[in-house]
């Protein structure tokens, strides 16, 4: 864990299908489900900015708490016919974080040109780690990306 961006550049031709959130005793855990013709997945950047900007407006996506991570993942939420794979309910509360420990809003900041971005905004400026799972093949389960948070230094 640490507090530099995290990157990956592999391709891939995955799309967004949900996104989750689990607490755990030392971290909080973010979750992009994704799915396509691969069971694996590694096209990402996480980092720390001062704010996080709307795909293809650029307008701001201001989050609550002291620190904006902003996580792009390089598949979309649609699929190759401009169909939704995903639509968050609530743009401003993609995932319900309230009283969690670290996280304080997930908001959605949108699907443009193959990728996705989302607005994580946290207590403090706190150490994190991201890593994606594999899928099972032959199975609805495809791989995920996640994004832990810790609680503390």
């Amino acid at each position: 864990m640490g507090l530099l961006a995290k990157v990956a550049d592999g391709p891939d031709t995955e799309m967004v299908n949900d996104v989750r959130a689990g607490r755990h005793a030392c971290f909080d855990r973010l979750v992009v489900d994704l799915g396509g013709q691969d069971t694996t997945f590694g096209s990402y950047d996480v980092r720390y900015v001062p704010l996080v900007s709307e795909d293809g407006s650029g307008r701001a996506v201001p989050v609550r708490g002291a620190a904006d991570l902003q996580i792009v993942v390089r598949a979309p939420a649609y699929d190759p016919r401009g169909a939704a794979t995903f639509t968050p309910a609530d743009r401003r509360e993609v995932v319900d974080v309230a009283g969690w420990t670290t996280f304080r809003q997930v908001a959605w900041a949108g699907s443009y040109e193959g990728h996705t971005t989302l607005a994580l905004g946290v207590r403090a400026r706190l150490p994190f780690r991201v890593f994606a799972l594999a899928g099972t093949p032959a199975s609805d389960h495809g791989p995920r990306l996640v994004i832990d948070v810790a609680h503390r230094w």
